[in-house]
């Protein structure tokens, strides 16, 4: 039995934000875009990873008003789930996100004592986000 990840769904305020940070700057490419009377979804992959896809979302995308109120309330203060990412030129990513001005970088490229070299940022609508790179 193989179990695997297919699917990240990560919840966004801006859709053209988001896009400029997950597909301008990080360089993912839009599989589909569905829309859902007043939602949509994108899907972002990686073409490394054609299996694996990040699903961005609105917070009230399929919820009450109260729950979607309270999930956006969260992701205004940063308080959702950290997202994990890892690509194979650390820096050159790092430099694109800063030209794109789409993202608060938290914490520059630095190595770390578990074995990656990693950096943290906010994408446009407050997720945290660790970049790594394997140093070994």
């Amino acid at each position: 039995m193989t179990v695997s990840v297919s699917t990240v769904h990560i919840l966004v305020d801006d859709y053209d934000k988001a896009l400029g940070f997950y597909r301008d700057a990080l360089g993912l490419t839009v599989r589909n875009e569905v829309a859902n009377g007043p939602f949509k979804w994108i899907s972002l992959g990686a073409e490394s990873q054609p299996d694996v896809q990040i699903v961005l979302s609105s917070p009230y995308a399929g919820r009450s008003q109260a729950d979607g109120d309270a999930i956006a309330e969260l992701l205004a203060k940063g308080e959702m789930r950290t997202i994990h990412l890892r690509s194979d030129d650390l820096e050159g990513v790092f430099e694109k996100i800063a030209a794109a001005d789409s993202a608060a970088i938290l914490q520059e490229p630095s190595d770390q004592p578990w074995g990656v070299r990693d950096g943290a940022v906010r994408d446009p609508a407050g997720n945290f986000i660790r970049i790594e790179q394997q140093t070994q």
